[in-house]
């Protein structure tokens, strides 16, 4: 593997170890609605849903619609996971390797330094363009009406509770 590869992998790595970081992480998924074995249209509790998957080796593809390929913890895109897991070496859809590339999504965004410090509000503008269910920031909507989203309060208490700590 490329040095360069390796190095922004492991850099990743311990960026996930961060606990503002995971907590963060946690936050998204909450307002995104996934599991690591959902695809667009999968539902929390329901049982037999045919919009989960099993097969991690590679990404899923489309969804209940048949167009978009949301998918994962974080719904991310086929073309987000080519383009993110291509820079770090990645090339199957774990749970890990979805952990890793919404790590790469956040730094590529120029946000991870303020989640560690706790700077949230101050990263929401940013992450709201690539997660559609979140917010802009305190007392905003998010950038993609119709679709749902959850509020920042709720966002910032999942974050919380998920043991994140804000400046």
């Amino acid at each position: 593997m490329d040095k360069r590869i390796l190095e922004r992998r492991v850099a990743n790595e311990a960026h996930l170890s961060h606990p503002n970081v995971l907590a963060f992480l946690k936050a998204i998924a909450e307002a995104e609605g996934g599991g690591y074995d959902f695809k667009y249209g999968a539902l929390k509790g329901r049982l037999n849903d045919r919009w989960r998957f099993q097969d991690t080796s590679t990404h899923p593809g489309p969804g209940i619609d048949g167009k978009t390929t949301a998918a994962g913890m974080y719904q991310i895109t086929r073309p987000t996971w080519e383009h993110h897991g291509g820079k770090l070496g990645l090339n199957d859809f774990s749970p890990r390797t979805q952990d890793l590339i919404a790590v790469e999504i956040l730094r590529s965004l120029g946000v991870i330094d303020q989640i560690k410090t706790g700077e949230i509000a101050a990263v929401m503008p940013k992450v709201a363009k690539t997660w559609a269910a979140l917010p802009k920031g305190p007392g905003q909507r998010n950038h993609y009406p119709p679709q749902r989203y959850l509020p920042f309060e709720k966002f910032l208490s999942a974050y919380v509770s998920a043991g994140g700590e804000v400046a």
